[in-house]
């Protein structure tokens, strides 16, 4: 029995992980979850998993979370406490599932205490990439991506990296896939948030049409698989069948297919080095539709782009263009600025923010929050 530190257990990647739980709760027990502020669903999954910890963001929402329990369910509140029930002696495996950087420093703890993590949290590696690695590799750590390229990636590399030549992330492209530059002038909030493929929050449906998301994963690519940035490809694929290639030097090609749904990839970071039943249809090739592969327009998803040029820079350039997107898409969202402002916004910030080694957890929040302070004033010039 495996006990799991459920971390964002309300999003969609905690309701995926509980439903592969459900499947196999002789196999894995959920020790802690933990929420932003919805209280209310997690009196609902207090009460059927009997958790030993409950963690919220927020002491306010943890006193409505404990005043609502009448179980042996110890409510927390705070990232320490995340950080407590990562780390915790018990705790066997984390799914770090928590959006945005407020995930980092749990996953970091986790890291820290040579758990398995199961990293959906792009951030981890994207701002502290480097410091996130040496954790891991001087506690002993598991770390296995909870993303679809990137699990696709670690199964093809199974057999080792010997003659690997480079690997290949797939990407949907988005709702903007056959949209001229021209007709991305005046595009709204909803247009860009209605992904052809996925049901996702807002922000990162953004990403997806813009193609920054598919940026971070390149970056986070970089950490998992200890590549160049050279070696690290990115392919236009519209219906997400294929999840992520690797290349060989002898001309082999290794793909790793499937329906797409998120419950695949969390029962394999469980169970591995096993596999498990996860609840998802087999793939059904010859009545599926053609597939289609593209060469991504850089002129058009110019802020994949800018993640490349980041990586290539190294030290805080990553952190300081996750930070500039985040400022730059909430923006839009709140219709301030235009569509393609959002990668002008981020090159801008990318341009006037002081480009540092950072060596610490410190360094990192402090370059996030003055790339941060940046972005918001460039917006201002846009708005």
């Amino acid at each position: 029995m495996k006990n799991i530190a459920l971390l964002g257990a309300t999003g969609s990647i905690g309701k995926s992980t509980l439903s592969v739980i459900d499947l196999h709760r002789d196999q894995f027990n959920v020790f802690a979850l933990s929420a932003n502020t919805n209280w209310q669903q997690m009196v609902k999954l207090c009460n059927k998993y009997q958790p030993n910890f409950a963690v919220m963001r927020d002491e306010a929402s943890a006193l409505e979370l404990q005043n609502a329990l009448d179980n042996d369910t110890q409510v927390l509140s705070g990232v320490e406490a995340l950080c407590k029930i990562a780390a915790h002696e018990q705790t066997d495996y984390v799914m770090a599932a928590i959006v945005g950087a407020a995930g980092m420093a749990s996953s970091l703890a986790a890291a820290k205490a040579g758990k398995r993590i199961m990293l959906a949290n792009k951030e981890s590696l994207v701002l502290a990439g480097d410091i996130f690695i040496e954790a891991v590799k001087n506690s002993g750590a598991e770390l296995i991506p909870v993303d679809s390229e990137h699990s696709a990636i670690f199964q093809c590399l199974q057999s080792g990296k010997s003659g690997l030549s480079k690997i290949q992330l797939t990407a949907s492209g988005g709702p903007f896939l056959h949209t001229p530059i021209s007709g991305l002038q005046s595009i709204t909030p909803d247009e860009a948030c209605a992904h052809p493929n996925w049901s996702m929050g807002r922000k990162i449906s953004v990403d997806s049409a813009t193609m920054m998301n598919k940026g971070l994963e390149v970056i986070e690519a970089y950490y998992l698989f200890a590549l160049k940035p050279e070696q690290i490809d990115v392919v236009i694929h519209p219906q997400s069948i294929v999840h992520s290639s690797v290349y060989y030097d002898d001309g082999s090609t290794l793909s790793q297919l499937g329906n797409p749904d998120m419950r695949s990839v969390i029962s394999y970071a469980m169970a591995y080095p096993n596999r498990i039943s996860a609840g998802v249809a087999p793939l059904d090739l010859a009545n599926n539709p053609p597939l289609e592969f593209y060469t991504p327009d850089l002129d058009k998803f110019a802020c994949l782009g800018l993640a490349f040029d980041a990586l290539k820079q190294g030290g805080s350039a990553m952190g300081t263009i996750n930070a500039a997107n985040e400022i730059a898409v909430d923006a839009f969202l709140n219709h301030q600025i235009k569509f393609l402002d959002i990668p002008n916004i981020i090159e801008k910030t990318l341009s006037q923010t002081q480009h540092t080694t950072l060596c610490d957890l410190d360094a990192i929040i402090a370059n996030d929050q003055s790339a941060r302070e940046i972005a918001t004033q460039i917006v201002k010039q846009h708005a």
